[in-house]
């Protein structure tokens, strides 16, 4: 009898061991927001999840194109190797900073300026976060002014069992980089609380393009009762990039790494503030209110020329050539209140979400000053009249209602409506402009409608489909043009259309999941720049190159096949994926004019986009060990609405040829408090570049992406 009770003892354990390790792998699985997740509706809609915790990517610096894997069709605009920017898209929309998305960092949107510059500067260290949610393009009802869809950082909490708990993770790695993120959280009482600082630099894989990169953060939650809470919270992000210039396609199959610029520099200085009310009022009817800015500035020295123009000594001048100085100022403000009500329709279950949003943004725009002589980052004017100086003003009051009407167990019903009521309004100087050339008032009026259905015949199987119209209002770097080499067409009218969606998700009890979404986005009045030839001198046109059509497929499979085969029991783990997304991204008409004249470029490809996306990796477990590869591969693209094939001589316009990349990502977790990490990235080196920026850090030519580079970090949870 001993015996056998011992067996039974021991059976157990190893029982309890297998659901350990399961529960570990599960959490890579990407899962789905609620259709009803606090005072938001996610109702009929493709919303994706993502556990980063017990992933294996490397969350160093922040490397999006290992942090989205299991994402299908987020393509990564990587212009250096520094993760202090974030550049992401989907489904044919601009990477650049993310700027066609709502970028939101535990709920507070940190775009900018929505309505004048609304790339996102801000971005949080990924060892802070604990998950990431995205909405696709639908959900523009709630989220406003966007194709995109949203994406959400969720920050980690504190341990609310313990008064005190301290995490760390330090780093080092290829060409010199130095990482240390050190955090602390718990509870006191009903006071709730996470801080952290994170510390990061390096000398950076090309030449001249070391970083330095700090960000720190404190949030405290005080719970006034099990129903109302108060959340204060701040963020500061700030960073200096030295930046390498351009390359032609001739330096860059020569030697990628070399460095066209030694002078250039680039650093913006972000504050996050936001205070936070959640109030239960009963079990159906809840409030939510966020009062949030962006404060802070984005500010550079640069010789801004195209790569074919070298930065010497001028021996006329005796020195070289002055830099540019530009310079953004943020004064973002946002006050959002939003309500939840549940009650009967028809004498059916039913749920409405709807509120307020106020919008009161001043960007004060220095550009064009003239700079120092010198090496180092130095933003003095040795010319005190800026040639630009402009405030860019946006006072903006939006509106939505959406209800979730369950029509039985199976299906439910979603309608809602968005008006924009708001106006943006611009004053200031700009040298060599006549009077009138340039649009000062800008209105923001419109009506957004959208609707889905969602049939949900069990727990494990849910099908979806859903159509909302979107917009995206003309923004500052729309109508201003950036530098000498940029001009704006002064009719460029704004974007609007609209997002469909048909999507079927589900899984087969635990050991394999999937999502097959359909999409068609219509996109009109599409902004985007053509190369023009004036005098000999080449430049980029910023104008409507006309309307789009993006339609495609986005697929996600996971499989756990000794799940599968031994039933949930072996110690050994293995899952098998791919994201892969199939993007059909076309001008359905519109015309660019090159030299004078008139070409048509319907049935061309959109800019930047690739056909194929598609991101598929082996993840392995045993016990506190852990390992990913990620085999990675990108289609080809263009970088005009000509889709030009041959490269011109500065290397802004050409093919971008499709790449493949493979990564390896392990992780020792041990004594139950510790672990050990690798990141080999970009394992074989290869040699390549995602985009022909017409934005910074261009244009100019090539950025090219890293090469192979390795990290090891070491981190505790005490």
């Amino acid at each position: 009898m001993a015996q056998d009770h011992t067996r039974t003892d021991t059976l157990k354990a190893k029982t309890l061991d297998s659901i350990t390790v399961i529960a570990r792998l599960q959490q890579g699985v990407v899962q789905t927001l609620s259709s009803i997740h606090g005072t938001y509706m996610y109702g009929a809609r493709k919303t994706e999840v993502i556990n980063l915790d017990k992933l294996d990517v490397n969350r160093t610096d922040n490397n999006p194109r290992q942090l989205f894997a299991k994402i299908p069709g987020v393509f990564v605009y990587e212009n250096d190797g520094t993760g202090n920017q974030v550049n992401i898209a989907t489904r044919g929309l601009t990477a650049h900073r993310s700027w066609e998305m709502n970028v939101r960092h535990n709920d507070v949107m940190t775009n900018s300026d929505l309505y004048g510059y609304p790339a996102s500067h801000f971005n949080a260290p990924t060892e802070s976060i604990e998950r990431i949610e995205l909405v696709r393009g639908s959900g523009a009802l709630q989220y406003g002014a966007q194709f995109g869809g949203m994406v959400n950082y969720i920050t980690k909490e504190g341990d609310s069992s313990r008064k005190i708990s301290f995490e760390t993770q330090n780093a080092a790695g290829s060409y010199g980089l130095l990482s240390t993120y050190n955090a602390i959280g718990g509870k006191v009482n009903k006071l709730q609380y996470y801080a952290y600082v994170n510390y990061r630099k390096s000398d950076g894989y090309r030449e001249n393009s070391e970083y330095r990169y700090v960000a720190t953060h404190a949030h405290l939650t005080y719970h006034f009762t099990n129903r109302l809470r108060l959340r204060a919270e701040y963020n500061l992000m700030d960073y200096r990039n030295h930046v390498n210039g351009g390359l032609t396609d001739a330096q860059f199959n020569a030697n990628p790494r070399q460095s066209t610029r030694t002078r250039n520099y680039y650093s913006p200085t972000i504050h996050v503030p936001s205070l936070r009310l959640d109030y239960d009022i009963s079990k159906n009817t809840s409030i939510n209110f966020i009062s949030s800015a962006i404060l802070g500035s984005r500010n550079s020295v640069q010789f801004i020329a195209l790569s074919t123009v070298k930065d010497t000594f001028n021996t006329t001048l005796g020195s070289y050539n002055p830099r540019q100085v530009d310079i953004d100022q943020y004064h973002s403000y946002a006050q959002e209140l939003r309500v939840r009500h549940s009650y009967k329709l028809f004498s059916k279950p039913s749920t409405v979400v709807a509120g307020v949003r106020y919008i009161n943004n001043d960007l004060h725009r220095m550009q064009l000053g003239k700079g120092t002589t010198g090496f180092d980052y130095d933003l003095s004017l040795t010319d005190p009249q800026w040639g630009r100086d402009l405030h860019f003003k946006t006072q903006n009051v939006s509106l939505f209602a959406e209800n979730m009407l369950q029509l039985s167990r199976q299906w439910l019903l979603t309608a809602g409506i968005r008006y924009e009521n708001g106006e943006t309004r611009m004053n200031g100087t700009i040298k060599n402009y006549t009077a009138g050339e340039i649009p000062v008032n800008i209105p923001h009026r419109f009506v957004l409608l959208g609707a889905g259905l969602q049939y949900q015949p069990s727990s494990t199987l849910t099908v979806f489909a859903n159509w909302a119209q979107a917009y995206r209002p003309v923004i500052f770097a729309d109508i201003i043009p950036t530098s000498n080499l940029n001009k704006i067409d002064h009719n460029i009218k704004d974007a609007s259309g609209s997002n469909a969606e048909l999507g079927v998700r589900g899984r087969i009890s635990q050991y394999l999941h999937f999502d097959l979404t359909l999409f068609n986005m219509n996109y009109g009045n599409r902004v985007g720049n053509m190369a023009q030839v004036q005098n000999n001198q080449t430049y980029l046109l910023r104008t409507n190159i006309g309307d789009a059509t993006t339609r495609g497929a986005e697929l996600y499979v996971e499989f756990q096949p000794l799940a599968w085969l031994s039933g949930y029991r072996s110690p050994f783990q293995l899952s098998v994926f791919t994201s892969t997304a199939y993007i059909h991204a076309r001008y359905k008409n519109g015309q660019a004019t090159v030299n004078g004249a008139n070409i048509d470029v319907t049935g061309n490809w959109i800019e930047t986009t690739p056909n194929w996306i598609s991101r598929n990796g082996v993840q392995m477990g045993y016990r506190g060990l852990s390992a990913t590869v990620q085999y990675s591969i990108t289609g080809k693209s263009y970088a005009d609405a000509l889709n030009t094939v041959q490269p011109n001589a500065s290397g802004t316009i050409g093919l971008v040829p499709g790449y493949q990349l493979v990564d390896l990502n392990l992780t020792w977790r041990f004594a139950k408090h510790y672990n050990v990490k690798c990141s080999l990235n970009n394992l074989f080196d290869k040699q390549y570049f995602t985009e022909r920026p017409p934005f910074f850090p261009g244009p100019g030519g090539i950025y090219p992406s890293d090469g192979r580079s390795i990290i090891f970090s070491i981190g505790a949870s005490l």
